[in-house]
């Protein structure tokens, strides 16, 4: 767990083909969102994303927030892709459209699939399980298909930009 993490603001509703390669490696960056991604719990990131090597290696694909609520938000405008427990915790999936994908973990909602939620929305609450220690919430991104650091939609992380050489 890291100690002074990025503190994550109250979260405020604004409104409205398989890899052979490591998840996002080699492809090109998520589209812009717009609008942005809200925190979907205010707390604190107390475990950030880690890009594994390869397909199957080691990492963490997601970010962990230290909660200081229970109920949980919409990160941003989707229909409900899955709700239930996979292996020994209660989590949510959304489809934001754009090849966009969220998972947040472990949350007991009572929503069902084809749920159509607005950014906002309670979703559910923080439940118990999983990776996570207790009272953290896991925040997990695709865009088609491949792990992503969530922070891109939620305008924490800034596009790298190269520059030409010599």
């Amino acid at each position: 767990m890291l100690t002074g993490g990025l503190a994550v603001p109250p979260a405020v509703a604004m409104g409205g083909a398989a890899s052979t390669a490591a998840p996002g490696v080699g492809t090109a960056p998520p589209p812009l969102v717009d609008p942005l991604w809200i925190w979907p719990v205010a707390g604190v990131v107390s475990h950030r994303y880690e890009q594994p090597a390869h397909a199957y290696g080691p990492g963490h694909r997601g970010i962990d927030v230290l909660v200081a609520e229970r109920s949980v938000r919409a990160p941003a405008d989707g229909v409900v892709l899955f709700t239930g427990t996979v292996v020994d915790r209660p989590l949510i999936t959304i489809d934001h459209g754009q090849g966009i994908v969220s998972t947040l973990e472990p949350v007991s909602s009572p929503l069902v699939p084809g749920t159509a939620v607005a950014q906002g929305d309670d979703i559910g609450e923080l439940a118990a399980g999983g990776h996570s220690g207790p009272g953290e919430l896991h925040l997990g991104a695709r865009w088609n298909g491949d792990y992503v650091n969530p922070l891109l939609f939620l305008g924490e992380v800034p596009r790298a930009v190269l520059l030409p050489c010599c």
